[in-house]
């Protein structure tokens, strides 16, 4: 075949193949046997062999990649994808629905151009999967990100093309929408649900079982796990499939949309899946009644759902409600009440977690709670063992909050059955010895550096990407330095050498060398990393760097009292409580002396008197090539300005870098300067004096 015969045939097998996978993966309605799909795949891969030149990126062969990546990529997200307020109990549905029509007013449609004053909602299952963004330019599927923390994810686009459900290309819609001619834009943003069917899932566990190996404990953790792995080809292997549901960026008119309801139309048009089981509806009646419905069909389904997501129809009104930094305004999750089964309590253990608070743990005769088997569950703390009267030998009923966290309800009596003594928390801490000390209900071990059970998680997070960013320390090496005793307080990490760590499982010279390297160059960080790294009770990210900036040293603020704490914006009473009692807490105050005599702590610049951008406010979008977003952050503060996550008429500039998300669109729609990264640099590097 000759090479323009062969580029024409190669046309027809990818369309018809796109086809048949569409049929087959989104339709479910399969028109041709899999011996004659197969031999018009087999005739592609012919073709593309013969002619390498003429693969293409969306061709149906490229699916899975090549060697395994070395990281996932951190990206940011197109738009925020937040999480929803929820809840299992109707009256908080309806407070909800109250709030909607008290901000949209009287008479606010239900979508435009309907006919009638009631505001329509959008009812779909909400699928218990992991949470995705899909981009589309021009038609060509470019990125697939994680939910991340809403605003950055991983980039996992290799192992998403490997999920058969997922058109690489977009179908070209046929006819048109209810608001005219639709196609898709040239940037289309969608939020998806990878998820694990329960079937695949059944089988997939026989299989491990059968070769020996540990089987998975839910769908969900299966699908959120294989969607990370670093080999796409390992992820070709697990039967995952996906749901698109929702809108992120995407030009209205092109799509011909105006409602969520045409959004699943326009997207299953574009050849996306989409669940087939949404419901529009008007009143809270009807929303109840969804709601049963598919408490009644979850078990028949073969996807986990656990509740059902309520959603404005109309997507003008949406941008009228807006959003929290938390959850948007017009959305609820109507939850689903917990599963729960009875069993029998076993053993009551005290379990000391990273933060040193020691919880009562039920250890029980293992039972099957929504097709995951249970044997442990939480008792909360002291006073709730005690509020519920838990004791070992009691019959108990189990329940897994949000259908993953097993807890213990209740006792249930037991008419003539002799009870054993009443559980009493240990005054000793289990993993170390060091006494207990009581906060509020929970009990603390204070030995937070030197008690194994914490260190191991202390070690873990002190590593960690926002804290001193050690690669190569793990959950599985910080564990093994415990056991071993290479560390038995923080401040050995600096003191591991290479000669230690040769020999040890998952070492070898190379790997052991960059370790002890990443850890010297680790010793000297900036003070808001360390600050976080040592987690400190309610101390994030933020309030870490906050602290760092305010206080510039870690003298000034290890002294401070909690009136001083209380005077920072963002640190409220509870919070200069817990950070006060951990630096005065005197195995703390021994490690920190320790640590800080091996490390070198780099504090923030004063802010520039009189700056130049003293009261500025700036927006990033996209990827810097000359600096990270924290240096970027670093050189703004230094001249007096402040770094804010979303777009208002308050921003005063907006930074654009590499594939910028809608917030650059934002920008321009409110008139905000744009930089980009040449012009950002030229301002903050130039003299700061008015």
């Amino acid at each position: 075949m000759n090479r323009s015969a062969a580029r024409k045939r190669l046309a027809e097998l990818r369309s018809e193949i796109d086809h048949h996978n569409y049929l087959y993966h989104v339709r479910d309605r399969p028109e041709i046997s899999d011996e004659a799909y197969d031999k018009l795949f087999r005739e592609l891969l012919r073709l593309e062999e013969e002619h390498p030149d003429l693969v293409t990126p969306e061709s149906p062969t490229q699916r899975v990649g090549g060697a395994p990546l070395d990281s996932l990529e951190t990206v940011e997200h197109t738009a925020p994808m937040r999480s929803l307020d929820s809840s299992p109990e109707l009256s908080e549905v309806e407070r909800f629905m109250d709030r909607v029509e008290k901000a949209l007013g009287p008479g606010s449609p239900g979508s435009p151009g309907s006919d009638t004053a009631e505001i329509a909602y959008v009812l779909e299952p909400k699928l218990d999967g992991a949470s995705l963004e899909l981009v589309y330019e021009n038609g060509l599927l470019t990125r697939a990100v994680t939910r991340g923390d809403g605003q950055v994810g991983e980039d996992v686009t290799e192992n998403v093309r490997t999920i058969k459900a997922v058109p690489l290309k977009l179908r070209a819609p046929k006819g048109t929408g209810k608001r005219g001619s639709r196609k898709w834009p040239p940037l289309l943003a969608v939020r998806a649900e990878v998820i694990m069917p329960i079937d695949s899932f059944d089988a997939f566990n026989e299989k491990l079982i059968a070769e020996g190996k540990e089987p998975y404990a839910s769908p969900r953790n299966t699908a959120s796990g294989a969607i990370r792995q670093l080999d796409s080809r390992l992820v070709a292997e697990r039967p995952l499939d996906i749901y698109v549901y929702d809108l992120l960026v995407g030009d209205l008119a092109q799509m011909a949309v105006g409602t969520q309801w045409e959004v699943l139309e326009a997207l299953e048009d574009f050849g996306l899946r989409v669940n087939d089981l949404p419901r529009r509806v008007t009143s809270l009646d009807e929303v109840a009644d969804y709601h049963q419905r598919m408490m009644a069909i979850r078990d028949e389904l073969n996807y986990e759902i656990d509740g059902v997501v309520i959603k404005l129809d109309d997507i003008a009104a949406r941008d009228e409600l807006g959003a929290t930094s938390h959850h948007p305004r017009w959305a609820y999750a109507f939850k689903f009440p917990p599963r729960k089964e009875i069993t029998r309590v076993l053993e009551i253990l005290a379990s000391v977690g990273r933060t040193g608070v020691v919880t009562p743990v039920a250890i029980m005769r293992p039972v099957e709670i929504g097709g995951v088997t249970v044997s442990r569950a939480t008792l909360h703390n002291r006073e709730e063992v005690a509020r519920k009267d838990i004791r070992k030998g009691d019959k108990v009923r189990v329940q897994r909050a949000g259908d993953v966290i097993p807890q213990v309800v209740e006792r249930i009596p037991e008419k003539g059955k002799r009870r054993r003594p009443k559980f009493k928390m240990p005054k000793g801490c289990p993993s170390c010895g060091t006494e207990l000390i009581e906060r509020g209900p929970f009990s603390v071990c204070p030995n937070s550096f030197e008690c194994p059970a914490q260190l191991k998680g202390r070690i873990i997070h002190f590593g960690s990407r926002y804290a001193l960013d050690i690669e190569g320390l793990g959950e599985e090496s910080a564990k093994m330095f415990v056991e071993l005793g290479l560390v038995k307080h923080l401040p050995d990490l600096f003191e591991l050498k290479t000669e230690q760590l040769i020999d040890l499982e998952g070492f070898a010279e190379k790997s052991a060398t960059a370790l002890v390297d990443a850890i010297a160059t680790a010793s000297k960080t900036d003070l808001h990393r360390f600050l976080y790294g040592l987690g400190i009770p309610e101390v994030g990210n933020t309030v870490a760097r906050d602290l760092a900036n305010h206080f510039r040293s870690f003298d000034s603020l290890r002294t401070a009292d909690e009136e001083t704490l209380q005077s920072i914006d963002g640190v409220g009473p509870r919070m200069s409580e817990q950070i006060v009692a951990f630096f005065a807490e005197e195995h703390n105050a021994k490690v920190l002396d320790q640590l800080l005599a091996k490390m070198e702590l780099m504090v923030p610049e004063a802010p520039h008197e009189g700056g130049k951008l003293e009261g500025a406010k700036f927006v990033f979008t996209g990827g810097l090539d000359s600096m990270s977003r924290d240096e970027a952050k670093v050189l703004v503060e230094a001249a007096g300005g402040k770094v804010v996550r979303s777009v208002s008429k308050a921003t005063t500039f907006v930074v654009v870098g590499d594939k910028p998300g809608s917030k650059l669109a934002k920008a321009e729609e409110l008139g905000v300067e744009v930089l980009d990264e040449e012009g950002f640099r030229g301002l903050v590097e130039s003299d700061y004096s008015k």
